[in-house]
């Protein structure tokens, strides 16, 4: 299991396209992935899961995976999260 904290940069944070990049790109590991805020857990494999954290600009979050390509995953999410999701 591998665990690793981002910060949202973009500025409307996780909204319906961000939501949508994180499932797609999630969807394409084998891992189990979920990401955190404020000790609620979401599937990042959905998109709903991930409109329910409520994720503005600012906010930490946990990105952990769990499965063969962990490694690859989170740190794939992490770098789409620090480019603001291409949105800037």
């Amino acid at each position: 299991m591998l665990k690793k904290e981002a910060v949202i940069q973009n500025k409307l944070g996780i909204h319906a396209r961000p939501a949508s990049s994180i499932a797609k790109l999630a969807g394409s590991y084998k891992s189990k992935i979920t990401i955190e805020k404020d000790g609620i857990s979401a599937n990042a494999k959905s998109i709903m899961d991930l409109l329910i954290l409520e994720a503005d600009r600012g906010s930490r979050i946990l990105v952990t995976a769990d499965g063969e390509d962990e490694k690859e995953v989170v740190s794939a999410i992490i770098e789409l999260i620090g480019r603001g999701f291409d949105e800037e």
